[in-house]
C-alpha cells in the first residue's frame, strides 16, 4: 500500500478510535527498535505467516532511513530452496535477547510452542509486541498489544440497544476493520517522523466506497 492508499484509509477512518490506537502501537514499535537492522523479529502462527506487513515494513525501514524496521520474518515451516532471509526458523527466537523485539501477529489461537518461544524471549530481555485477536496469554507477554477482535472489529459511535440515531455523525458509523488494514496503517505510522494532519470532508460511505477497490496490492519482489 503507497502513501497515498494509506492517506485515503486514514480519511475513511477520520473519527473513530483506530486512528489514535493505531499510531500509538506504532510509536512502541518504532522505539523499540535500534537503527542495526535484524533485531525486529516477526512472527505469524502456523496457519498464518505476515507477509504483506513484513515487506511493509522493509519499505518503511528504507524510506524512513529507520533501518531496524527491517524485519527477520520468523517461520514455522522453511520450504525447499528457500532464500536466507526467508529461511529463519522458530530457533531465532530462542536467541532474541535485551534490545531485540519479537512481533507477533495472530489473527487465531497462537498455539503453546510460540507462546512457550515468546515467553523465553520476553524472559531474556527482548521487547514483545502483538497483534492479534485477544489472546490472553500472549497479551500476559506482550509489552503492548493491539487487539483486532475475530468479529472485524466494528466500532459504533453508540451501544447497539441505544435506540435510534436520527442525526448520527456519518464519521462514527461501523467502520469495519481488519487485520490487513491495521497492519498496513501500523507500518506506515512507524515509518512517519510526524503525525500527517486529518482530513475531514466526505462522509464515511462515501469515502469507504472510494477505498474498497484500493486496499489489495502485492509485496514487493523481496518478499
Amino acid at each position: 500500500m503507497d502513501a497515498v492508499r494509506v492517506a485515503l484509509l486514514r480519511e475513511v477512518l477520520a473519527g473513530t478510535e483506530w486512528l489514535q490506537t493505531t499510531r500509538s502501537f506504532a510509536g512502541s514499535l518504532r522505539a523499540s527498535v535500534h537503527r542495526r537492522p535484524g533485531g525486529l523479529l516477526l512472527v505469524g502462527t502456523r496457519g498464518y505467516e505476515p507477509w504483506h506487513l513484513a515487506a511493509h515494513l522493509d519499505d518503511e525501514a528504507a524510506w524512513s532511513g529507520l533501518t531496524g524496521l527491517s524485519p527477520t520474518l520468523v517461520r514455522f515451516r522453511i520450504p525447499a530452496g528457500a532464500p536466507a532471509h526467508l529461511a529463519v526458523g522458530l530457533r531465532r527466537l530462542e536467541t532474541a535477547r535485551r534490545g531485540e523485539t519479537v512481533f507477533v501477529v495472530s489473527p487465531e489461537a497462537p498455539g503453546a510452542a510460540l507462546l512457550e518461544r515468546v515467553a523465553d524471549a520476553r524472559g531474556a530481555g527482548a521487547t514483545v509486541l502483538a497483534m492479534d485477536a485477544g489472546d490472553p496469554g500472549l497479551h500476559g507477554l506482550a509489552h503492548d498489544a493491539l487487539t483486532v477482535p475475530p468479529e472485524a472489529a466494528a466500532v459504533r459511535a453508540q451501544e447497539p440497544d441505544a435506540g435510534p440515531r436520527p442525526e448520527a455523525d456519518p464519521r462514527r458509523e461501523t467502520a469495519p476493520m481488519g487485520m490487513d488494514l491495521l497492519q498496513h496503517l501500523v507500518a506506515a505510522a512507524a515509518g512517519e517522523n510526524s503525525l500527517p494532519a486529518a482530513r475531514r470532508h466526505g462522509s464515511f460511505r462515501d469515502r469507504l466506497a472510494r477505498l474498497a477497490d484500493q486496499l489489495t496490492s502485492p509485496p514487493p519482489a523481496r518478499w
